[in-house]
């Protein structure tokens, strides 16, 4: 993944900025703490701050650096956010050439792990062994995630594979809804995967790849495990120190499918291992590290409930990327299926917490 939008992030964002968001206390009910933060249990709407923090005036020696992006609308902020992850998603497949897909996934999380610790220096001395369990879960999850995630992305058009994978999440939202009316929200869902999968078309005009398919679900699968252990662990760390011990233990969960693969794309004949490291390097900053600082500034000054809205538009968002970055034009029946997944989403976030 080339970095050529790190530009478009230099306004919002600066060192200062993601080492002093990265570093915040973590929300009264927690927050994320896995690969991709676009879901996020902790918090009513308009919960107040925790104590210590806050939102629009933030101190330390970092204050004026995160005043910048305070100046930004918060929501302005997460579209910033979900525009760098699906772009960095998409600028990952080329690497998937020279590097494989497990040997780029691999080297994108051990670099976002190397730059998460030299950030937060999580304190694992006072941590009980289930809170150290649940954030080696989370990263196992994660690392599940990710893999089968771009495994899914070099067999499907991007739009169609981030769809699916968002019912993850979905699902989560939809089994814990204490109302029959999210019924209709599971069924509008569900008509959107039969567009996807049965009329949905792969490069090409094609049908859809099925292993491809096989992926995309078991990402989404991993992403509603690691849903439910983000709450746990975003509660006991401090942060994103969460975050950076799940990171680490992704990485090394994918390192027996990975590391071999990613050794021989960097010394095959013919490789440029700096140029292949360096477009990893920038993979890792536009998933997580960038985002998670405007997502984490954002936060602070808005309702959870909008920002979940917000986060309902990620698969629109990845089939413009798709379409921008990758040239994958999409028929009529995916853009349908993927309109149904994103008004599933926005209906049962606006009706969950009534």
């Amino acid at each position: 993944m080339p970095t050529s939008r790190t530009s478009e992030t230099a306004a919002p964002t600066s060192a200062s900025a993601v080492a002093e968001a990265l570093a915040m206390p973590p929300a009264p009910k927690g927050e994320p703490a896995g690969e991709r933060g676009s879901w996020r249990r902790g918090g009513e709407p308009g919960s107040a701050a925790p104590p210590g923090v806050h939102p629009d005036r933030p101190g330390g020696r970092f204050g004026k650096a995160l005043r910048r992006p305070a100046r930004i609308p918060a929501p302005l902020l997460c579209l910033i956010a979900m525009f760098l992850v699906q772009t960095g998603i998409a600028l990952s497949k080329p690497l998937f050439g020279p590097l494989g897909v497990s040997g780029t996934t691999f080297l994108r999380l051990g670099f976002a792990a190397v730059i998460l610790l030299a950030v937060t220096r999580p304190k694992l001395r006072d941590k009980r062994p289930r809170d150290l369990a649940a954030a080696a879960l989370l990263g196992v999850a994660s690392a599940g995630m990710t893999f089968l995630f771009a495994g899914a992305i070099d067999r499907l058009p991007m739009g169609t594979a981030a769809t699916i994978e968002f019912l993850g999440p979905l699902a989560v939202a939809l089994v814990f809804a204490r109302r029959a009316s999210h019924l209709v929200w599971a069924l509008l869902a569900a008509a959107g995967v039969v567009l996807l999968t049965l009329l949905g078309e792969g490069e090409g005009g094609g049908s859809l790849d099925p292993v491809g398919l096989l992926y995309a679900f078991g990402a989404a699968a991993c992403y509603s495990v690691y849903i439910l252990f983000t709450d746990k662990v975003g509660a006991t760390f401090q942060g994103f120190q969460g975050l950076a011990v799940s990171m680490t233990v992704g990485a090394l969960a994918l390192a027996p499918f990975g590391l071999g693969q990613a050794w021989n794309g960097l010394t095959a004949p013919g490789a440029s291992p700096v140029l292949l490291l360096a477009a990893v390097a920038g993979v890792s900053l536009l998933l997580p590290v960038l985002p998670y600082a405007l997502e984490m500034t954002a936060l602070r000054r808005m309702p959870q409930r909008v920002f979940s809205v917000l986060v309902s538009l990620e698969p629109a968002v990845s089939a413009l990327v798709g379409l921008v970055v990758l040239g994958q034009l999409l028929g009529a029946a995916q853009l349908a299926g993927i309109g149904c997944v994103v008004a599933a989403s926005v209906g049962a976030t606006l009706t969950g917490r009534r």
